[in-house]
């Protein structure tokens, strides 16, 4: 089995920065896109940015600018860079990875960790 463990969330000011750090482990599995997605109180959970196995990124225009996810593909770990937070930005962040074994591709998703921004 998969297993995909988040950390790094916590409380910060407006303006302020949080590194938030997604790590995959599991025998035998083989590891593609990895991406972070978040969702807010009484919202649907959104795309934040994803990273492909070939290289490619992708943003939320919300984010654009602000945030950049970048991934260690040797430690199967997947990075997202958060600066000039705002309020907007408060939701539990997930991450998502795509992981291969014996011809079965599936997604797996972390457990979240809350980003929580004061004004």
């Amino acid at each position: 089995q998969v297993q995909v463990v988040e950390s790094g969330g916590g409380l910060v000011q407006f303006g302020g920065s949080l590194r938030l750090s997604c790590a995959a482990s599991g025998s035998g599995f083989s590891f593609y896109d990895m991406g972070w997605y978040r969702q807010a109180p009484g919202q649907q959970r959104e795309l934040v940015a994803t990273s492909s196995s070939g290289g490619g990124t992708n943003y939320a225009d919300s984010v654009k600018g602000r945030f950049t996810i970048s991934r260690d593909s040797a430690k199967n770990t997947c990075y997202l860079q958060m600066n000039s937070l705002k309020p907007e930005d408060t939701a539990v962040y997930y991450c998502k990875i795509v992981a291969s074994r014996g011809g079965y591709t599936r997604q797996y998703w972390g457990q979240g960790t809350q980003v929580t921004v004061s004004s």
